[in-house]
């Protein structure tokens, strides 16, 4: 029998070869293997980051690794773009609208991060950044603040430094010596730490200290120009100390913050410690003018963080003043890699007028010196 049959009309004749070539063009050709794992890989690396960003939507501050990666969440931004553009090139619709949406989300995040809690609080009114004129001591003014007869807002000068084990603290002594400050915070001051600010910052300088000498990071010290009282600090691993100060014609609450920091296997005391300093912050809203400053190993995209300045009435001095996106941590990294863990937290009675972080020899974080100014007892808030 011929293949093709004469008798049979040419439509009904076996169209085997032409059908098969015809269904072998239209299926679908197998992706490469190196854009199947790319694709994977960027799938994988969107999930971690969608899970990340959701914790910091949903202000809750998690457990292993997120509490650690939200300290660098603004840096997100990079690598989403970067999945963006791979999904696009790889022809992934799915994956390129998911890392559009997820850079979407994260930029969001960033902008509160600056607009954060800074005008949503009467208690915080005064809180804002400031350039105008006041009379009254400026940095490094004698105690009392230099106003007779009250009424008068007081400028002073808060510095913060964390000096790694003590390793840093020529240099703190450096910047003390040269900046002046009115109030000095120093955490992980440990015995040689303390040994040298009383030997080398003259007692004429800063009369008034309140120094818990410890080894290693537990030791910590807070050096004023004005008196000081005893007050109760905050319990911790690390000593935070607590003093009362007199400034001006008010009576200033001051609180060193040094939590535990939540590396993996400490999240817990992490979150126990930070804790307990918002607990001292509420405790104290609305009881006169506070400044809680020191490495809080935590940074605004922090729920727990977030919680402590809402709880407490107070402001970001750094953020009022524009410097909110300096990092001062790790300060091995140039600017503006890095994280922001240094805080010089404020109440509602004083304004901001500047902040600057200074690089320091020895130590890995930036110290972090800002100018306030403490309104007056009789002073109505604007």
């Amino acid at each position: 029998m011929n293949a093709q049959d004469p008798e049979l009309p040419p439509t009904a004749q076996a169209p085997t070869a032409h059908v098969s070539m015809e269904r072998a063009e239209r299926a679908p050709t197998a992706r490469p293997l190196h854009v199947r794992l790319l694709t994977g890989v960027t799938g994988l690396f969107l999930v971690g980051a969608t899970l990340l960003v959701g914790c910091r939507l949903l202000g809750v501050d998690g457990v292993t690794p997120v509490p650690q990666l939200l300290a660098f969440l603004p840096w997100l931004l990079v690598p989403v773009a970067l999945a963006a553009l791979f999904a696009a090139l790889l022809r992934w619709r799915t994956g390129t609208i998911w890392a559009l949406v997820l850079l979407a989300a994260t930029g969001w995040t960033s902008r509160t991060y600056d607009a954060y809690d800074t005008d949503d609080d009467a208690s915080g009114t005064y809180a804002t950044s400031t350039s105008g004129s006041a009379t009254g001591t400026p940095g490094g003014g004698t105690p009392g603040g230099g106003t007779p007869g009250g009424g008068t807002p007081v400028r002073l000068r808060v510095l913060t430094s964390n000096v790694e084990f003590g390793q840093g603290t020529l240099g703190l002594i450096d910047t003390i010596r040269r900046e002046k400050p009115d109030l000095v915070f120093v955490q992980e001051c440990e015995f040689l730490c303390a040994g040298l600010l009383a030997d080398r910052i003259p007692s004429a300088d800063y009369p008034y200290r309140n120094v818990v000498k410890a080894s290693r990071a537990e030791g910590s010290a807070i050096l004023s120009v004005y008196p000081l009282t005893e007050a109760d600090g905050v319990e911790g691993t690390l000593a935070m100390p607590g003093s009362a100060a007199r400034i001006g014609d008010r009576t200033v609450h001051l609180q060193l913050a040094h939590p535990l920091p939540p590396i993996p296997g400490m999240v817990d005391d992490w979150r126990a410690e930070l804790g307990a300093v918002r607990t001292y912050a509420a405790a104290h809203k609305g009881a006169g003018p506070v400044i809680v400053a020191g490495d809080f190993n935590a940074t605004r995209d922090h729920a727990l963080f977030r919680a402590l300045l809402k709880d407490g009435g107070l402001r970001d001095s750094a953020l009022l003043a524009g410097a909110g996106r300096t990092p001062s941590w790790p300060s091995q990294l140039p600017r503006p890699l890095g994280a922001q863990i240094d805080h010089v937290l404020v109440s509602g009675d004083f304004s901001v007028r500047d902040a600057r972080f200074i690089d320091l020899a020895d130590t890995d974080h930036r110290s972090l010196l800002v100018g306030l100014e403490l309104r007056a007892a009789d002073m109505r808030v604007p």
